[in-house]
């Protein structure tokens, strides 16, 4: 790890360093995101389950 470091800051690359961070950092929040969209997902889709539910046991009571 030490020798990557040296490499990186002997060729003075330290803005394709701080590019790379930004991108891994944006693609990790990106991947969070989806994520608590999908598990969002699945919970609204739950409910509009139970609510066809209690509406066909409504209707089935008439």
């Amino acid at each position: 790890m030490d020798e990557i470091i040296a490499t990186v800051l002997a060729k003075g690359d330290l803005a394709h360093v701080a590019l790379f961070l930004w991108a891994g950092g944006a693609s990790a929040v990106a991947l969070m995101l989806l994520k608590e969209l999908s598990a969002a997902n699945r919970r609204f889709n739950t409910f509009v389950t139970e609510i066809a539910h209690l509406n066909r046991l409504f209707r089935d009571k008439d």
